[in-house]
């Protein structure tokens, strides 16, 4: 039997990532959605800011399904994939659960993508910066 073994992020650790990104919004004065997702795209956690949109759970959810699935930030994508041509960008920013916009950051650990964590809810300089603080939970 040939099998593969993979580690991933803990249901516990993306409560922790959830939390200290939400706080990091509420620091800059913003109210945020962050979603944590495990290697394989599945969500593990979802917290929504009380005033946050509607709208920004989904977009979180979609960035941290993003940047897991690409190994790479959200901020990046937009460039990267416009440099691949039309046909490419808009085929790929049409599919469902892309979002190419700051606020997506891939979660490493020795090396290896474990998941990823997303945030709605400001400007993407500052989701970034609110996944980013999520991160230092780890």
């Amino acid at each position: 039997m040939k099998t593969v073994a993979h580690t991933t992020i803990a249901t516990d650790m993306a409560a922790d990532l959830t939390q200290a990104a939400l706080d990091r919004g509420r620091s800059l004065g913003i109210s945020v959605s962050v979603a944590v997702v495990d290697r394989g795209g599945h969500i593990l956690a979802v917290l929504r800011d009380n005033a946050a949109s509607f709208h920004s759970v989904q977009i979180a959810i979609d960035k941290a399904y993003t940047a897991v699935s690409f190994s790479a930030p959200t901020g990046v994508l937009g460039d990267v994939l416009h440099g691949m041509g039309p046909t490419v960008f808009h085929g790929l920013l049409e599919r469902p659960a892309m979002a190419a916009f700051g606020g997506g950051l891939p979660i490493k650990a020795d090396g290896h993508i474990i998941g990823a964590i997303g945030v709605s809810g400001g400007s993407a300089e500052q989701d970034e910066d609110c996944a980013g603080a999520g991160l230092t939970a780890l």
